[in-house]
């Protein structure tokens, strides 16, 4: 059917290039795209002969837009998939914008000097994509992602309205490190380390780092402490979807996790201002970064689940209703099948469902849109295919 380029070769490109030649008869060719040439032909030497999927390489610095625009020209992809860092979006979209190509991400711009994130920069280009005829997908991985693929399930098919969201992201895994982050330590550390915020009443409500806390009983996992956080789906969700009067975002962290980062908070360690360390100029959480475990290393010790998901309050047929919809994965099991824990897992699967939408036609909008302005029934059709099967309650636990 066609061509995708993947910009980037860490976990979550390692699960969604996997999915791709899984799917050989979508994904006819894929491109693995990243400054790492090497890691790039290693994944791609593993995965010849198990796919029908023909793989290509190429080295590339996803922050220059003329030498993106130059691979994608040569390439010629349907789809450009960016999984490199938030901090390259921009570039990329520049990229895709010049050589006409659809793109999808997963995660929303941010510059690199302020560690904050939101779509103003993105939706700058929403007439530019219109007019090239291209179609830019934003935030298809979990979260964001499949929790606003679920908030347009659950309003197209249960409500007339959905007046209250929890999007409730829980990680049941122990890794067995003392101080070790799922994800890229750089953006799992300044997005922990933010302050928190949610929409209500029309209005940002910002609230200390960590100052909310809730425990609650999760299916298949058990009783968690989670932390309202800031989390960009809350941005995109509050503007489409309407009724909307509040929406919160919560993550689980254990207690050891919390006290190693606020010790290093402490000492200066999370800073991104660069200090000057033996005449060179280091920024401190690039640095710490460097020492932590690589999260690619923590599949094969990662045990137990996660449980990501969102619950909705709202009205049909003038009554008040209550929906919890949610996916449960194993560590393990992701990691047998991929060779990534299930944080990469649930990242990349639904990267690979939102290209495939792109690449096949079925959802065609020439722009740059969120996720849940699309129809959601093809999306939650090819997670129960995909391996991100989604569950449902109409009488789920409230969070106070």
């Amino acid at each position: 059917m066609g061509k995708v380029m993947v910009i980037g070769c860490g976990g979550v490109a390692g699960v969604a290039i996997r999915k791709c030649c899984a799917n050989s008869q979508v994904f006819e060719e894929l491109c693995i795209a990243s400054r790492t040439l090497s890691k790039c032909d290693a994944l791609k030497s593993e995965l010849e002969g198990t796919t029908g999927t023909k793989i290509t390489t190429a080295q590339v610095d996803a922050g220059n837009v003329e030498e993106l625009t130059a691979l994608i020209k040569r390439e010629k992809p349907q789809v450009v998939l960016n999984l490199a860092l938030p901090y390259q979006d921009l570039a990329i979209m520049e990229a895709c914008l010049a050589a006409k190509t659809h793109y999808v991400d997963t995660a929303n711009y941010e510059p690199e000097d302020t560690a904050k994130f939101e779509y103003k920069w993105q939706w700058a280009y929403r007439e530019k994509f219109e007019k090239a005829g291209i179609t830019a997908l934003l935030g298809s991985g979990f979260d964001p992602g499949v929790t606003g693929v679920y908030s347009a399930y659950a309003l197209k098919h249960y409500f007339d309205e959905i007046n209250y969201i929890d999007i409730l992201d829980c990680n049941g895994g122990e890794h067995g490190y003392p101080f070790a982050t799922n994800f890229n330590p750089e953006i799992n550390i300044r997005e922990v380390s933010a302050k928190g915020s949610y929409w209500e009443d029309g209005q940002w409500v910002e609230t200390e780092p960590m100052e909310i806390k809730r425990v609650y009983n999760f299916p298949e996992v058990g009783e968690k402490d989670m932390y309202l956080l800031h989390h960009e789906e809350l941005e995109s969700l509050a503007l489409n979807i309407p009724g909307i009067k509040r929406i919160r975002f919560f993550m689980t962290f254990g207690q050891s996790y919390l006290t190693h980062l606020k010790c290093l908070e402490n000492v200066g360690m999370t800073s991104i201002e660069p200090i000057l360390y033996e005449g060179k100029e280091i920024v401190p959480l690039q640095f710490l970064k460097a020492v932590l475990p690589d999260p690619a290393s923590l599949g094969p010790r990662t045990k137990g689940k996660t449980n990501i998901g969102c619950i909705f309050i709202g009205k049909k047929d003038g009554k008040e209703q209550k929906l919890y919809i949610y996916n449960v994965c194993d560590h393990q099991e992701c990691y047998k099948e991929t060779g990534s824990q299930a944080v990469s897992y649930t990242t990349g699967v639904p990267a690979m469902v939102g290209a495939m939408m792109l690449m096949n036609g079925t959802w065609n909008k020439p722009g740059v849109h969120n996720i849940e302005e699309f129809d959601p029934d093809p999306f939650m059709d090819a997670l129960n295919q995909w391996g991100l099967p989604y569950q449902i309650s109409h009488d789920p636990c409230l969070v106070e």
